[in-house]
């Protein structure tokens, strides 16, 4: 309950700021930590460190007025990084040719994990994936977790873009 309060509460704002959320986490018991991640909407460029300041001084308001952690706890705005986590349709279709790990709520093909090639995002919301020669087709509300794998090719495209941005 508690998540999807959160997350309601906070994306309008993170998507005002003109930020996409990618991911709303609280991790831990006592003195949690309230984990936001963000990323710029079209992906043009990289997160930086003033863009996660000016989204976490935009969150601490709104959670220092509406104090929906009753306890202390600490707020972490960030980006996602290379091996980033994959929670929207969307992120599917955006890094097709990458390398993904997926867990299944409910078993595919026999498997409930799956790591391979991001190859689509069909107009059902499906991914498809190549694992070993062999395509797994997974609905995407039948994902659990799934993140980018930091693979060489994933580090020398990385690198060709940073090279890219420098020119």
């Amino acid at each position: 309950m508690q998540k999807h309060y959160l997350q309601d509460m906070l994306e309008p704002i993170i998507d005002d700021l003109g930020y996409e959320t990618v991911r709303i986490l609280t991790i831990g018991q006592v003195n949690p930590t309230l984990q936001v991640m963000i990323d710029v909407k079209d992906g043009s460029r990289d997160i930086t460190v003033d863009d996660c300041a000016k989204v976490s001084r935009a969150l601490s308001t709104v959670l220092d007025e509406k104090d929906p952690i009753k306890d202390k706890y600490s707020l972490e705005v960030s980006s996602p990084g290379l091996d980033r986590p994959l929670t929207k349709p969307e992120h599917f279709a955006r890094f097709v040719g990458y390398t993904a790990k997926v867990e299944t709520i409910n078993e595919v093909d026999k498997r409930k994990r799956i790591k391979g090639e991001i190859l689509s995002l069909d107009e059902n919301n499906n991914v498809h994936m190549d694992m070993d020669g062999k395509e797994f087709v997974i609905a995407f509300d039948n994902i659990a977790k799934a993140k980018i794998v930091i693979t060489d090719e994933l580090l020398a495209r990385y690198q060709e873009e940073q090279d890219a941005i420098e020119l």
